[in-house]
């Protein structure tokens, strides 16, 4: 590497370190959280903040909804405020969704999915990636993805539909099996699974702390309306199984256009229908030490919140309790994104936790990363 390109490094990684004197207020007094739980502001400047892993040396890797960016967001003195928020790569093509497994960085674009090795040692000056999983459907309508290895060594791959509501298998505009499913990959024999079908936009999953289930959310379709179909909580019994889209939504709901002559008892009904267009994209099963013990196994779910509804819902953070393998409650946990005169200032896309038991929240509109702590009250 020549002197002249180690300079530029530099000054570009330089440039991208946000330090607490940078950083924009933001409102945070509008948040409301159960008693003992506390909010604040773990890193701003990280653009459209999506999908987070945590390094084994508590590195934040984060990657973006549209800005094309992976950010790495260090708190160096674990403090709870992040000194360095860095650009390590740029111009991909919507690198939502990210994970680190055995140490490596994999990154998913639409159509493909890039691993960095070794990332802790080589994301400051980014390697050209190995691309693990190629020829994905280039279709950018819910080509967003939320990626992760499963108990299994799998890699979760989900494609969403590519449209508002259409057939994708033996459809006439878009005939891919692949469409609106989730998928899994061994990486070392290049086998691929079907892990769910009839899947409409899932950009969010996770596995029960204990059973090992895997859970994941389901945006419903647009247009029918501000109250119906629902959004959804799912959760696999049998891989491969079909979840309803196009043809049912909500496990009930026939689809005014594609449900006509079909059986609501041929697919699998949610696990918890949520209230209609709030967008629930990451989940998170909470396994740390510092919440309240009744926190063990909560799952919490990241309401993106509505664009197509007369009055918005959504844009907050929710917590549903899973026993034995069923929703008993679904309540708040973070609420206040949204305005009382139905505009917001924050949207949450993903969650995870740090190693001390706090837990991460991206918002992709606010260009943040909350981080949410408790104290005995």
């Amino acid at each position: 590497m020549s002197s002249k390109f180690s300079f530029l490094t530099l000054v570009l990684l330089v440039a991208c370190h946000v330090s607490a004197a940078e950083q924009t207020a933001l409102p945070l007094e509008k948040l409301k959280l159960p008693a003992g739980y506390q909010i604040s502001v773990f890193a701003q400047n990280v653009k459209n903040a999506r999908q987070m892993a945590v390094s084994q040396q508590g590195i934040v890797f984060v990657g973006s909804r549209d800005a094309g960016l992976v950010h790495a967001v260090i708190d160096s003195n674990g403090d709870g405020v992040a000194e360095q928020v860095i650009k390590i790569a740029s111009g991909l093509n919507m690198p939502s969704g990210l994970t680190i497994h055995q140490g490596d960085l994999y990154v998913a674009e639409v159509d493909r999915i890039l691993k960095y090795a070794d990332i802790e040692q080589h994301y400051q000056n980014l390697p050209p990636p190995e691309v693990v999983v190629s020829a994905l459907p280039s279709e950018k309508h819910h080509g967003w993805k939320y990626i992760a290895f499963g108990p299994d060594g799998w890699l979760y791959v989900p494609v969403g539909a590519p449209c508002n509501i259409c057939e994708t298998n033996g459809g006439e505009q878009f005939d891919d099996p692949r469409f609106a499913s989730i998928l899994r990959f061994n990486l070392a024999t290049g086998e691929k699974q079907w892990v769910a079908k009839g899947v409409r936009n899932s950009v969010g999953f996770d596995w029960h702390p204990v059973t090992q289930q895997f859970w994941f959310s389901d945006n419903g379709r647009d247009m029918l309306g501000d109250d119906i179909p629902p959004c959804e909580l799912n959760a696999v019994t049998v891989p491969g199984e079909h979840f309803g889209f196009p043809y049912f939504h909500g496990g009930s709901l026939a689809d005014p256009h594609f449900g006509q002559g079909k059986k609501s008892s041929t697919y699998t009904a949610p696990k918890l229908n949520l209230m209609a267009h709030v967008a629930p994209l990451g989940i998170h099963f909470y396994a740390g030490a510092m919440f309240d013990s009744k926190m063990q196994n909560r799952l919490f779910v990241a309401e993106h919140g509505s664009w197509n509804r007369t009055q918005k819902s959504g844009y907050r953070v929710m917590m549903a309790t899973v026993e034995n393998g069923k929703v008993s409650d679904y309540q708040p946990f973070v609420e206040g994104w949204l305005n009382s005169d139905n505009t917001a200032w924050g949207r949450p896309a993903a969650i995870t936790s740090l190693a001390d038991g706090s837990l991460l929240i991206a918002d992709d509109f606010a260009n943040v990363i909350y981080r949410v702590t408790y104290h005995q009250p």
